[in-house]
Parts: structure tokens; C-alpha cells; sequence
């Protein structure tokens, strides 16, 4: 059995407030419980024990909550997914703002190097001597000095490094190979060296509590025990080596949602990066140090009823970046009891779902879903409706909905 993520609000006390509150609306239809998602952010402070929590904006990607987050205590700046979007937020106020990726968008590194209150409010992200070249060569006579941060490999390697658990995200491993690049960066007019980012996906977004898989979720919590051990050792040698060639380091930042207990106990960091945990999608049902409240949702339109114990609802084919699977889909929610068929899943235009809750929907009622991932689910809705209690107290625009597709 899974754990339940929403034990203070009953799932069909939901379903009845959701519905009341969007009763004067058409599907399809996004909405965020603001209860739920101010608990989360409390959840993600507490968890973090006293250090910052820098906002993932890929998994909000919404002005309006990335400003509601930021005025809590314990939340401090942003982390953000392409240089254009970063650049954009700086615009709109927001004064700090971490690029978790490096760009070759050399327009914006030009506007970047241009504009003191955007170079000063921006951290680009490197890992290669090659991104300091590019950003150089983009520059077209801009003299700002860019600020950087240095990308750390978090993976695990095993059996003399044929195994490697973790994503293919940075080359640079060891504490020499930063410091190298540390050293580049410090010698480098233009440029200067901030942080260090090291984010352990495979800890941070890895269930290790599977439904129905108790064999599978043991061998995830000896892999994260190894990883969080080993890179806990290596990111301390790590940050000693970059310190050691620029003692000001501004910021060592780490961690996901899933891993923010482990990583705020490494002396060596000092911020977590967390967006998830905010709205709470379904892949982060399965962790046994937190639990959260489902706060971003979307509804479909009930618009057939083929036969007895199904419904047909109009849209819901939204699947999630990944590998492509299952968990990959969105889930029904609310009602309980309702599923895909196996021969068509989660379609583009229309939805079959199969279930005995089937029978007490009429054409016109919603049927509520979460995505699997968080902020994705913003590429599809212009604008999310905001529920507290029973009502829509009003409707914020998604990034879409402002008209920026970053990726």
C-alpha cells in the first residue's frame, strides 16, 4: 500500500471542495490548493533545518507562487532552467537567481554582460573551460562581469567505475578537476567564481518506499545509504579544494524535494534547492522521510459514458519527461477507483477511464488527475485557478500563459 500523501484532508473531502469551488467553471481546468501548498513550503523549511531553500522554477513555473514562496521565511532565491528565463526573472524582480544548467544561448549572455542589475542578479552555471570561451565570444562588447558556478558530478560509480548510478549531467568528479576550473574561472577577467551546485538525483528523486515492491524499494535505500555517504566525503574535499583558490565562495548548494534532510546535514553545504515539494506530483508518493499534500491539480470533463463502469473524459494525455512509462502518466485522483484502459492509457484527445466510480459520473462532472511530475504540468494550462476552502479566490497566469515556453 502506498503511503498517503494528503492524511490531513481526506481525498473525498477534497473532491467535494475542489468541485464546489470550480462549479462555475468549464474543464479542462488546472487549479493549486493554497492551503496544501503553503503547507508544503512549511514542510520544506522545517526540513531544512535552518538553511536557505532556493526554489526549483521548473517545478512551479508560475510568477505568481515563485513570489508567494519567496516571501516566507526560510525560502531565499531562485534556481532557475534556461538563461532566458533566468534573465526574465531578474526583470521582474527577483535578485537572485541561479541557472541550474549551462546555455549556449549566446543572445542572452549577451543582454547579460550588458546590463549590471542583470549580471548582478544572475549566476550562470559551468562545468567545462569551453562554456567560459562561448560566454566570451557572446559577450558583442559587454563588459559586465558574469558571476559562475561550478557543477559537481553527484553519481555513484561502483566495481572500479563500470557501474555508475546518477544522471549524465557534469564531467567534473574530483576535487582536483574543480579546482582546475576554479582556477580558470578566478584568472579569467570578466568572470567570477560564486558556488558550487551538486544536485543527487538519484537520492533526491527516487522513491524509496515502492508500492508493492518491498524488494525494489530496499535495494533503493541501500544505493541512496552508499551515495549520500560517498558523496557527502567528496563534496566536503570538494569545496575545500574551490575554497582554497577562492575563499569567498558565496554558497555551496545541493539536494532535491526527496533528499533535503541528508544534504542540510552536510557541514559543507549551505542551501537546499527544492521546487517539488511545493506542489507534490505523484513520483514523490514513495519517500519515507516526508510526506506531502497534493496542491496542483487539473480536471477533465466528463464528455462520454461508453458502457457501464466507464467514462470517457475530454483531453488528459499529458505524460511527463523521463524514460517513458507508466509512472510517467498522469493518475486519476478524485474520484477513487478510477483507472486507464490498458489499450489506449492517457490520450490526446480523449480519455477512457474504467473503474465502478465510473457509474455515478454524469457528462459534465470532472474528473480530477495529478501529474506525475510538478512543474510540467504549467506547459499545458494558461493559467492556474487558486482554491482556499470551497473557492476560487482568484487566477494566476502560468508561464505559458504569459507567453514564455522556455523549454
Amino acid at each position: 500500500m502506498t503511503r498517503a500523501v494528503a492524511r490531513t484532508a481526506p481525498r473525498a473531502a477534497d473532491r467535494s471542495r475542489y468541485d464546489r469551488a470550480t462549479a462555475h467553471l468549464d474543464g479542462p481546468l488546472a487549479v493549486v490548493d493554497l492551503e496544501a501548498f503553503d503547507d508544503n513550503a512549511a514542510d520544506l523549511v522545517r526540513r531544512a533545518q535552518g538553511k536557505p531553500v532556493r526554489v526549483a522554477s521548473k517545478s512551479v513555473r508560475c510568477r505568481a507562487l515563485l513570489d508567494r514562496v519567496l516571501e516566507k521565511e526560510g525560502f531565499a532565491g531562485v534556481m532557475s532552467y534556461t538563461l532566458a528565463e533566468s534573465i526574465w526573472l531578474a526583470k521582474s524582480g527577483i535578485e537572485d537567481v541561479l541557472l541550474a544548467y549551462p546555455s549556449a544561448d549566446r543572445a542572452a549572455y549577451a543582454e547579460l554582460a550588458s546590463d549590471p542589475k542583470l549580471a548582478a542578479a544572475v549566476t550562470v552555471m559551468i562545468d567545462d573551460p569551453a562554456h567560459l570561451e562561448l560566454i566570451d565570444r557572446a559577450r558583442d562588447g559587454g563588459r559586465e562581469e558574469i558571476r559562475v558556478c561550478l557543477e559537481l558530478d553527484t553519481s555513484l560509480r561502483l566495481l572500479g567505475g563500470r557501474v555508475r548510478i546518477g544522471s549524465l549531467r557534469s564531467p567534473l568528479r574530483s576535487a582536483a578537476q574543480l579546482a582546475e576550473l576554479a582556477r580558470s574561472v578566478d584568472r579569467r577577467p570578466g568572470f567570477r567564481l560564486v558556488g558550487i551546485m551538486a544536485y543527487e538525483g538519484h537520492v533526491a528523486g527516487v522513491g524509496d518506499m515502492i508500492a508493492g515492491r518491498p524488494f525494489r524499494s530496499r535495494m533503493v535505500q541501500v544505493m541512496q545509504g552508499a551515495a549520500r555517504r560517498e558523496l557527502a566525503e567528496r563534496r566536503a574535499a570538494v569545496v575545500r579544494a574551490v575554497r582554497a583558490v577562492v575563499p569567498d565562495l558565496e554558497f555551496v548548494n545541493g539536494g532535491g524535494t526527496g533528499s533535503v534532510e541528508s544534504t542540510v546535514a552536510e557541514d559543507a553545504v549551505t542551501e537546499v534547492a527544492a521546487g517539488s515539494g511545493l506542489y507534490v506530483p505523484r513520483l514523490f508518493d514513495h519517500y519515507r522521510a516526508f510526506s506531502g499534500r497534493p496542491a496542483a491539480l487539473f480536471a477533465m470533463p466528463v464528455v462520454r459514458r461508453p458502457g457501464v463502469g466507464v467514462v470517457t473524459v475530454l483531453g488528459g494525455g499529458y505524460p511527463a519527461s523521463g524514460v517513458a512509462g507508466a509512472d510517467r502518466s498522469p493518475v486519476p485522483y478524485l474520484p477513487e477507483g478510477l483507472r486507464y484502459d490498458a489499450n489506449e492509457g492517457a490520450g490526446e484527445v480523449q480519455t477512457p477511464l474504467i473503474g465502478s466510480a465510473a457509474d455515478d459520473l454524469l457528462i459534465g462532472d470532472k474528473v480530477w488527475f495529478r501529474h506525475a511530475k510538478a512543474g510540467e504540468l504549467c506547459e499545458r494550462f494558461e493559467k492556474l485557478h487558486l482554491i482556499e476552502g470551497d473557492r476560487v479566490v482568484g487566477d494566476v497566469p502560468t508561464y505559458r500563459g504569459e507567453g514564455h515556453t522556455f523549454l
